[in-house]
């Protein structure tokens, strides 16, 4: 009988934070090789930016189905990594339902892996008004002898940094993981992992950090109280921001919703999804990769007043049995294939945490600069009141890729 030891899995994810490290993106091959090459990439990181955002909604409408009445935000972008990255280690089937899972399915693995390394390498920014991490690590027994080959592709392609680790102790490895995701996440995401199995003898971690400012931020002055329906005629009180500006405005008569983006500095936005009355549902049935461009080419730009809550909410999930519910299941089970991690140990998932907190306010998160002036022409403004739940996501424009999802039932918690 073969001895069955744990692989714990745990992201982190923010809209204030979350980080990962610049992999290297290096080629052996020179010129027009090159290039092409890099174009390759570039096409397979844009095919994962649409094959994310599928997954996403998936995720989105699992979730929502279990807690209707609860706020959900979650890194799309952050799980489907650790997972791709989890990937290098399965075979057969056990590999098949992650891919389906992910909606990575007909996508050939190098193809796959490829487009995860551009993505990062696009996606890590550092710049004066916008900062994107994401980052992988790898928390390894020293008496694991992991496979050579998926320690150097973990490296390569996900830049994830090795860690040498003691699992005998789980007190001391808690609190070096949590350390380390908190260190990784600017103090904003503490305790993470709460608990560890007997067993564990790997531990991958995956954080994120998005910090960045409104294009055109708010006036502070403008937020007033208002109510909020929370359900049916039932309303709480929240910090109402207002700004009027020129903005890509659409409505969505087939799903009866209205659409709106609003551009952080940076190549990075948000788009709200405010549904009519009552049509929540509808929406989130609606939630298919192709109703995003169907949105994109219902935008025009218009004269907007937008009234948003201000916003500070977390989100924890133990994603083992939502992702079950998605067909992976056998990375978590006794006969899953992750042989390619070590062929002399039997290894599963024991864990899969998932947390990402979002904070957004008049300046759009935290940091400091001057604010961008827009001249608005004289027409009658289009108005944008999200004082009833709504959808959002944050998303990089070029790949596209979905970095935050989330529904607002209570702008409160």
């Amino acid at each position: 009988m073969k001895l069955r030891l744990g692989l714990s899995l745990f992201l982190a994810g923010l809209l204030t934070a979350q980080s990962l490290q610049q992999p290297n993106f290096s080629s052996n091959h020179q010129g027009d090789q090159g290039q092409d090459l890099e174009l390759k990439a570039k096409r397979n990181a844009q095919e994962l930016g649409w094959r994310n955002m599928e997954f996403g909604f998936k995720l989105l409408k699992k979730l929502a189905y279990r807690n209707p009445r609860q706020n959900i935000f979650f890194s799309p972008l952050s799980i489907s990594t650790a997972f791709s990255m989890l990937s290098l280690g399965a075979q057969d089937s056990t590999l098949a339902e992650i891919k389906r899972g992910l909606s990575f399915r007909d996508m050939a693995d190098r193809d796959l892996h490829e487009g995860f390394r551009y993505l990062l390498k696009r996606l890590n920014q550092q710049k004066k008004n916008v900062q994107l991490d994401l980052g992988n690590a790898l928390f390894i027994d020293r008496k694991l002898k992991a496979q050579r080959n998926f320690l150097r592709a973990a490296k390569g392609v996900y830049n994830a940094e090795m860690l040498a680790t003691s699992f005998q102790n789980l007190k001391e490895t808690r609190r070096q993981i949590n350390g380390y995701i908190s260190q990784k996440t600017h103090g904003k995401i503490h305790n993470l992992v709460r608990s560890i199995d007997p067993g564990t003898v790997m531990l991958l971690a995956n954080y994120i950090f998005f910090q960045a400012r409104w294009k055109y931020e708010f006036d502070p002055k403008k937020t007033k109280e208002e109510d909020f329906f929370v359900e049916g005629r039932k309303t709480v009180r929240v910090p109402m921001m207002f700004r009027s500006g020129m903005y890509d405005f659409a409505y969505d008569e087939q799903l009866a919703c209205t659409i709106l983006e609003m551009p952080y500095n940076g190549n990075i936005t948000v788009t709200f999804i405010l549904p009519d009355n009552g049509k929540m549902e509808r929406l989130e049935e609606g939630l298919k990769v192709d109703i995003f461009s169907k949105w994109k080419s219902l935008l025009a730009k218009r004269v907007v007043d937008v009234f948003v809550p201000r916003l500070h909410l977390s989100g924890t999930y133990n994603l083992k049995k939502t992702l079950s519910e998605l067909g992976i299941s056998k990375v978590f089970e006794e006969h899953g294939d992750l042989t390619r991690i070590s062929p002399y140990r039997s290894l599963k998932v024991g864990e899969a945490v998932h947390k990402a907190e979002l904070k957004m306010d008049e300046k759009g998160t935290e940091g400091a600069a001057g604010s961008g002036v827009q001249t608005l022409p004289m027409e009658k403004p289009e108005k944008v009141r999200m004082n009833r739940p709504y959808v959002l996501l944050i998303y990089e424009n070029i790949t596209p890729s979905l970095i935050f999802l989330g529904k607002i039932v209570d702008p409160r918690h």
